[in-house]
């Protein structure tokens, strides 16, 4: 049995994340677990230099009240990760869905890496808890979520829509083959139309390639269509999710190192960024 690990937060994408997990596992065949993680910034704060002028009772008295509210805070965030957790389960149970949580502490990055080796998909919000305040920019964890796992990353849109018709970014390369081949084994995608997408010159080899990739998700049940569009990536994908309304984007994801994506752009970011629609990573 597949399994998926949905990560929720306290942002309105919670809702949509839980019903991007679900739809994962609408076939009957995948368990879902739902994960909240405490930060080391939501149970603790620095302790403050306090060596100065104060007196020596003064300052033990103010590290005294400082450890109170730290204890305080600790409580109260695993108190709200914990409502979290079970206002999503409760989503679940109202569809008659059962699903396990998890609530975490410490570094979000190594959570995933323990759990990764029992888990298939994972599925997060693109945007955190200050979407509201950073409306043009990614969640700040959803990068290092994608660049440090091998498994597949569903970014939820802010709603979930009816999966009907897919795009895959198809380029040939080992993230695409592997996009393709996921699909092709997954009873989701039997009968959605999947149009396979390739940007730049049309040739042979390129022809050759993206056939055999139709032929493959066909062969699963697919009705897969293809195209080549001469063009930069970004903009031909982006016109092809508007004339065929898409509803959910393939895509490989991260194909050159941070530094680089620093200095070139990256096209998964991008993506990302301007798709009003979820989109699906591999690596």
């Amino acid at each position: 049995m597949a399994r998926i690990l949905a990560l929720i937060d306290g942002s309105i994408y919670a809702q949509s994340v839980c019903d991007h997990a679900g739809w994962l596992a609408s076939q009957g065949q995948s368990s879902i677990e739902l994960m909240h993680v405490l930060g080391r910034r939501d149970v603790a704060t620095a302790s403050p230099d306090l060596s100065g002028n104060l007196l020596m009772d003064t300052r033990d008295t103010l590290l005294a009240e400082l450890a109170s509210l730290d204890e305080q805070k600790a409580k109260l965030s695993q108190r709200r990760g914990r409502a979290i957790l079970d206002e999503a389960k409760a989503r679940f149970a109202a569809k008659g869905m059962e699903v396990a949580t998890k609530l975490r502490h410490g570094d979000l990055i190594d959570a995933l890496q323990e759990l990764e080796p029992t888990t298939d998909v994972l599925v997060v919000g693109k945007r955190g808890e200050a979407v509201d305040f950073a409306k043009l920019h990614l969640g700040s964890n959803l990068e290092r979520i994608v660049r440090s796992t091998t498994r597949p990353v569903l970014v939820a849109s802010r709603a979930f829509k009816s999966i009907e018709r897919v795009l895959v970014a198809f380029d040939g390369g080992p993230s695409a083959n592997m996009a393709v081949a996921h699909m092709a084994a997954s009873p989701l995608f039997k009968g959605i139309e999947v149009r396979l997408l390739m940007a730049g010159s049309e040739t042979a080899e390129a022809r050759r390639q993206i056939e055999a990739a139709a032929a493959k998700l066909n062969a699963a049940g697919a009705r897969a269509q293809i195209e080549i569009v001469a063009g930069e990536p970004e903009a031909v994908i982006l016109k092809a999710i508007d004339s065929h309304a898409i509803n959910l984007l393939v895509m490989g994801a991260y194909g050159h190192s941070r530094i680089r994506s620093l200095i070139i752009g990256s096209t998964t970011t991008e993506m990302i960024r301007s798709c009003l629609i979820p989109v699906m990573l591999f690596r």
